[in-house]
């Protein structure tokens, strides 16, 4: 009987963050869009005028197009690739007990369901049983440790363009962004495989 409630507990917060979800995909695509759009204009007005700041608007735009388009292209060659089916019981998967302290730590529990969820269905156990949302976990963790490191990959154009603290800070924020993510579902995985072994 709780592990019933546990779902349909879960359920009613996925019905939310399956709405969020909804909001969420055609706002990421825009904003992705009109970045592009961005840089792309402010790349031809340095090339054609040479004016004060259009060289900056296009490296700080295109630095952030850079990060969107990233993620987007990551998380569709990843899900191409393991299509939600890792091996959620492999080792590199279970949560270290220094990472539990950590988690506790860091409130975890307090802040995580704040985060968006880009694909909500993929975690809604009223479409998914359990084993499949804990291999979805896996596959999201996957994504943003990716991201993680390929946030860092501008910092290389600073050699041709300068303004490293642009490069810098996109970076830095970026991969703190994604790292928030990793530790999420690191953390609600143990929990769901708990409640696996329960059952």
């Amino acid at each position: 009987m709780k592990a019933y409630a546990k779902r349909d507990k879960k359920a009613g917060s996925a019905s939310g963050r399956a709405q969020n979800g909804r909001l969420l995909k055609p706002l990421l695509i825009t904003v992705t869009v009109v970045l592009t759009l961005l840089t792309a204009v402010f790349s031809v007005l340095y090339a054609v005028t040479g004016a004060d700041g259009t060289e900056t608007c296009a490296i700080s735009f295109g630095t952030t197009a850079y990060h969107f388009c990233m993620r987007f292209a990551v998380a569709g060659i990843v899900s191409a690739a393991m299509q939600n089916r890792a091996d959620y019981r492999a080792e590199r998967y279970r949560l270290r007990a220094w990472e539990k302290k950590l988690y506790d730590r860091l409130r975890v529990k307090r802040w995580k369901n704040l985060l968006p969820t880009y694909q909500p269905e993929s975690f809604d156990p009223r479409l998914h049983s359990w084993e499949e949302i804990a291999q979805a976990t896996c596959q999201a963790e996957i994504v943003h440790a990716i991201i993680v490191a390929l946030s860092f990959l501008p910092i290389v154009c600073i050699v041709w363009f300068g303004e490293p603290v642009v490069f810098i800070v996109t970076s830095v924020l970026a991969a703190a962004l994604d790292l928030l993510f990793v530790v999420a579902q690191r953390y609600n995985r143990a929990r769901i495989v708990k409640l696996i072994r329960r059952t």
